[in-house]
């Protein structure tokens, strides 16, 4: 018998499941110390927990006041924090090193466990540079979530995954960790800039596309007061874009993304190469919008997507605010771009398309010349 055999009657194969299970909440004024929703996803019946609190620079400038009522908050409820730290809003958290090596060692300095919380509290790229940096400090650190843009609390914020760009690449280097707890505090949204907050929506305008045809409608009968940032239809597409969202990552059979099918991804191929040439000038909400335009008019001429739903989908992003024909589309190499999505994806290419409004289907090719006439009918918008 050779030693290679004799090595091969000992093969192990190992299988476990993980069950993971997390709070996503919504309210307003978290910090009122009447407001337990925050405080009941904190273990401090018998230890004595560290929480480390670190807040994106727009909101920290926006509400002066918000430290002073988070140490309220804390010191109401006998827990002491350890000094927080503001990190540049925005891309810029995710494309500065210095962030994520600040928050190391703060883990470090303050020797912050497992068992300690990292509460952060700003938009979605900064909730996704400082979920990196808890995923990885001693493996994983509990994570509170807190975010503060209309895209973080029903798309970015609510799910398992967090990224730093490298080298100008989105999300080049990230993980896959589910938080301990999502707070979606809806009194955070007061502030944003109309800008912010239009940029948010068209993540649930993609959930819609592929999953929900009556949402879709609600969001096309209330695209004007929505324009317009009315609390209720505001509150309505949040709530139901994080339902949506939640929803897939726990029934897809792929939470961490094994495979290469992403279809809550739709529009995003292009949008991350929108963003990157922009020098993130665009926000990643108005990319996901051009790509939203892209892909459904790319939907209709390769023939899945009939011309009203397709004229629909462009009414609904042009009536809510956002312009499908930005000066970074000359830019856009379509060959690269695809290129770059499908090493991301892990070397197979899926994109997915339209059938019609509320079903996605995946595709493994893309007709690059129907793909460029999309983007010339974007650029005459």
């Amino acid at each position: 018998m050779s030693n290679n055999h004799a090595l091969e009657q000992h093969n192990i194969t190992q299988r476990f499941t993980v069950s993971c299970e997390y709070p996503v909440l919504f309210t307003r004024d978290t910090f009122n110390t009447n407001n337990t929703q925050l405080i009941n996803t904190i273990n401090n019946k018998n230890e004595s927990p560290k929480v480390l609190v670190v807040i994106d620079e727009g909101v920290h400038l926006s509400t002066p006041e918000l430290c002073d009522k988070i140490s309220q908050y804390f010191a109401h409820f006998d827990i002491a924090l350890l000094p927080k730290i503001v990190v540049p809003a925005g891309e810029a958290s995710k494309n500065d090193v210095n962030v994520i090596e600040n928050i190391y060692q703060a883990v470090e300095t303050h020797a912050i466990d497992r068992h300690s919380y990292i509460l952060v509290i700003g938009g979605g790229a900064v909730v996704d540079a400082i979920g990196y940096a808890a995923a990885t400090a001693h493996r994983g650190i509990r994570l509170i979530r807190m975010p503060s843009t209309v895209l973080g609390q029903n798309d970015a914020g609510v799910g398992v995954k967090n990224a730093i760009n490298y080298h100008k690449r989105k999300n080049y280097i990230g993980t896959f960790a589910t938080p301990h707890a999502v707070i979606n505090d809806l009194d955070l949204l007061d502030t944003l800039s109309d800008r912010d907050k239009r940029s948010g929506i068209s993540e649930a305008i993609k959930v819609a596309l592929i999953k929900d045809e009556a949402f879709f409608n609600e969001l096309y009968q209330q695209r004007h007061t929505l324009s317009m940032f009315e609390n209720k239809p505001m509150e309505n597409m949040i709530v139901k874009g994080a339902k949506w969202h939640l929803h897939h990552i726990s029934t897809s059979g792929d939470p961490f993304e094994l495979g290469s099918a992403r279809p809550l991804d739709f529009g995003h191929w292009s949008a991350h190469k929108l963003e990157e040439l922009s020098n993130n000038e665009l926000r990643h909400g108005e990319a996901v919008a051009i790509g939203i335009a892209m892909d459904s008019i790319y939907s209709h001429l390769t023939g899945f997507l009939d011309k009203e739903s397709t004229n629909k989908i462009l009414s609904l992003l042009v009536d809510i605010g956002f312009n499908l024909n930005h000066p970074v589309l000359t830019k856009l190499n379509v060959s690269n771009a695809l290129d770059e999505f499908k090493e991301h994806l892990g070397g197979n290419l899926c994109i997915t398309l339209l059938s019609k409004i509320g079903t996605g289907f995946e595709v493994n090719e893309i007709n690059e010349h129907l793909m460029v006439e999309a983007i010339e009918q974007l650029k005459s918008m």
